[in-house]
């Protein structure tokens, strides 16, 4: 089960202390549409916190995980441009950024929120997948998705993860979307209480690029 489906690239980040602008301006000038030429990649959202450990999170998601270890892709990784150079090594903080299969996927749209939950331990896919159907049935959620880890062996170290100081990854997640901000915080705090060993985040979405139907796919 864990082979099936496209793949997601995850990632929840810090921003250095007054660098916000120079990060809003790298992602939303330059990185989005860059990454988005990459073959296989299908959509892109970043988001900001409302609350959590990370203050951004963003994904792609991928016709598969073989997109994300692709030629085209670590030429990208290993020949940053000079505003990624700078934004890698000055702006990025606690990178955390995992190689994923997108396992379950529940519900046909996108909302303008999100609630995730980040294990460092494997998940148990089973409680997830029950727990968004149960979660399906509140029309005010609107979607969800469950990820796990791509084997991480043989994965090359890029020039871009050299230039951040090294990233933490993740076996699992879960993100699901909500159509308003209470239920984002309501979800985050009922997701805390289940989930403890779980890094818990409520997230507003800022932007997001993807091709064709890819949207709610």
């Amino acid at each position: 089960m864990a082979n099936a489906g496209p793949g997601i690239l995850a990632i929840w980040n810090d921003v250095a202390p007054g660098r916000d602008a120079d990060f809003n301006e790298w992602f939303q000038g330059e990185h989005l549409e860059e990454r988005l030429a990459v073959p296989g990649f299908l959509y892109g959202r970043r988001h900001q916190a409302i609350s959590g450990g990370a203050g951004y999170f963003n994904f792609y998601l991928v016709a598969s995980p073989a997109v994300l270890t692709s030629q085209p892709y670590l030429e990208r990784l290993n020949n940053p441009t000079p505003m990624t150079r700078m934004i890698m090594a000055d702006v990025f903080k606690n990178m955390n950024r995992t190689l994923c299969h997108r396992t379950s996927r529940r519900g046909a749209m996108r909302g303008a929120y999100a609630a995730t939950v980040r294990f460092n331990d494997a998940p148990d896919e089973r409680v997830l997948a029950t727990l968004l159907d149960e979660l399906l049935t509140d029309i005010n959620i609107v979607s969800g998705e469950i990820w796990l880890a791509v084997d991480a062996a043989g994965q090359p170290l890029t020039q871009e993860e050299k230039l951040r100081g090294g990233d933490r990854k993740i076996n699992g997640a879960l993100m699901v979307d909500t159509l308003r901000q209470a239920d984002a915080e309501a979800l985050g705090a009922r997701l805390t209480k289940q989930f403890p060993q779980g890094e818990v985040g409520v997230f507003r979405v800022l932007c997001q690029l993807g091709h064709g139907e890819a949207f709610a796919t």
